[in-house]
């Protein structure tokens, strides 16, 4: 008898943010699963009025899974800068307004840290992940942390969002500086897969022949 594969469970990232599709597609992947977007289902992005990145984590993974009936997997990400006493943390996104841009989010962050010393220019990024499987009455709740520093200037090219002026203190590069094998294993998002990865090996989840669970 011929065994054929299991067919993968679909899975629905509740991300409009195309950098963090790209980053969180491979770990999806990786997991046996099969991915979609928000767009395939016409799924606008939800107001966040949440007042922690978990709370708004929840909100986008409630939201998508209410309107497609699968498997959601929602990220809220922040910047917390010691000298600006943990902000623009809940307000990364639209630091320097709701229509701005990364570029404008940056001056703005440039601006406020002017004239700090390295010392004084602590910061971290922090990633929350809530994967919701269809048929699971709570989620599974995953968080990262990339401890660093905001530069006085952007470097490097790569990534997206405050990437180029976070560096990275134990490699000593931006984030946007380091290959995406590096980025994977350090930055805020890709401890959270981690930790996320852990809490799913001990799980009835996903179904079937999942890949990496």
């Amino acid at each position: 008898m011929i065994a054929f594969p299991k067919p993968r469970t679909p899975l629905v990232l509740a991300t409009h943010n195309a950098g963090k599709l790209r980053e969180l597609t491979p770990w999806v992947l990786s997991q046996g699963l099969e991915p979609h977007t928000l767009d395939e289902f016409g799924i606008p992005s939800p107001e966040e009025t949440g007042s922690t990145l978990e709370a708004n984590a929840l909100i986008k993974a409630e939201q998508a899974r209410k309107q497609c009936a699968l498997a959601v997997l929602a990220d809220d990400s922040g910047l917390e800068v010691d000298a600006l006493e943990g902000g623009p943390g809940v307000m990364t996104a639209d630091y320097a307004g709701p229509a701005a841009g990364a570029e404008d989010n940056i001056r703005k962050l440039l601006s406020a840290l002017d004239g700090l010393p390295p010392n004084r220019r602590l910061a971290r990024f922090r990633c929350v992940l809530v994967l919701w499987p269809a048929e699971r009455e709570s989620p599974f709740i995953a968080e990262g942390v990339c401890s660093g520093r905001i530069l006085a200037a952007p470097r490097g090219q790569r990534g997206f969002g405050y990437d180029p002026v976070f560096e990275i203190l134990e490699l000593g590069r931006s984030m946007a500086e380091i290959e995406y094998d590096l980025k994977e294993k350090y930055s805020h998002r890709g401890l959270a897969l981690a930790a996320l990865h852990n809490l799913l090996a001990t799980a009835d989840w996903p179904p079937g022949d999942g890949a990496g669970c």
